[in-house]
């Protein structure tokens, strides 16, 4: 049941797996929270702009944030976390004069959190 959203900067369209990541992502999350691998969802929102720090241009960002339901221990938290940006990073080709900003967050969903 994990809610997934991938947001990324629109010059990675042509060097991230965002299929190949999601493939692999949704069974390591349900190994790591102990939930079913077909209960995932994940979107990908591609950011058409985008600015880190003080530069005009060099830098893409990715950042994946997974939704759980609450009752994870911190340190099962930080283990997806960790393995959830390993993972990324092996889907992502190097560009040329870019550098990519990576980060994972892993929250828990709400109380008010419905699904149909």
């Amino acid at each position: 049941m994990p809610q997934i959203t991938v947001d990324y900067s629109a010059e990675l369209d042509d060097s991230f797996d965002r299929r190949g990541f999601a493939l692999a992502l949704h069974p390591l999350v349900a190994e790591t929270v102990t939930t079913k691998a077909h209960g995932c969802k994940t979107r990908f929102l591609r950011a058409d702009d985008s600015v880190v720090g003080d530069a005009v241009t060099g830098y893409a960002i990715v950042n994946v944030s997974i939704a759980i339901l609450p009752g994870r221990t911190p340190e099962i938290k930080a283990q997806l976390t960790e393995a959830a940006l390993e993972l990324l990073t092996g889907h992502m080709k190097p560009v040329d004069g870019l550098t990519v900003h990576a980060s994972v967050e892993v929250r828990e969903l709400d109380a008010s959190f419905c699904r149909y």
